[in-house]
């Protein structure tokens, strides 16, 4: 019946810093975007945020908000599909991760740099 209604949804972690610094990813493709992925058939976003993390980065999130602090949705003009985000405040002990075919470096960005670059998300 609404067959353009289709979204790809995606749970991400919002991990900020003492200075209110939100962590962010570099991607193979130069981006940078949240850590976090796509949800699973029938997973819970709590397990699907923890898993992609895991998967992505080797590293554990150690707290999740119970409930989400975003719903984001948008066009991705590369994969030209309809996404949404729904974002969670998280904590990871430490940033020792394991570079993977995901995620090649994690990095710290105040808001108003997020804001002024292009190849953010």
């Amino acid at each position: 019946m609404y067959p353009e209604c289709f979204y790809r949804v995606s749970c991400k972690a919002l991990i900020t810093n003492e200075q209110g610094h939100i962590l962010l990813a570099k991607e193979t493709n130069g981006n940078w975007d949240m850590l976090g992925g796509g949800l699973d058939h029938h997973e819970e976003p709590h397990e699907g945020l923890a898993r992609e993390v895991m998967e992505e980065t080797g590293l554990t999130l150690h707290s999740i908000a119970s409930s989400p602090s975003y719903f984001v949705t948008f066009q991705n003009t590369t994969y030209k599909s309809f996404c949404a985000n729904v974002v969670f405040r998280a904590q990871v002990d430490n940033l020792d991760f394991t570079a993977s075919d995901e995620c090649t470096k994690l990095e710290y960005f105040a808001v108003e740099d997020i804001l002024a670059r292009d190849d953010i998300f």
